[in-house]
């Protein structure tokens, strides 16, 4: 058994072929799902790769189920909040640098 040094896309996002085999489980196509909307036909296919929030939610609507539940680590990186640490009064005063007195 040899493991492989090949890095893995994060868990949690389905793979694309699950994403198209759920769509034509609903009775569409990407194809027939972009032209629905007004797209042209090759349009919706992007999303399979690439971040897009309009063609996430039209996928997901056809499917019945959320974008978050499809690309959970799309959404985790969209609703993600950056969290600062507490600034103390102390670390706010000037202190002059060491350079500045040769």
């Amino acid at each position: 058994m040899s493991e492989s040094n090949t890095p893995k896309k994060p868990a949690g996002d389905w793979h694309r072929a699950d994403v198209v085999a759920e769509l034509h489980k609903a009775g569409w196509s990407l194809r027939k799902l972009s032209a629905a909307h007004g797209m042209s036909p090759g349009t919706l296919k992007s999303a399979l790769d690439r971040p897009w929030l309009k063609a996430e939610q039209i996928i997901a609507a056809a499917i019945g189920c959320s974008p978050e539940t499809i690309w959970p680590n799309r959404y985790a990186k969209r609703h993600f909040t950056p969290v600062c640490r507490a600034v103390s009064a102390n670390s706010l005063e000037f202190r002059p640098s060491r350079l500045a007195s040769k």
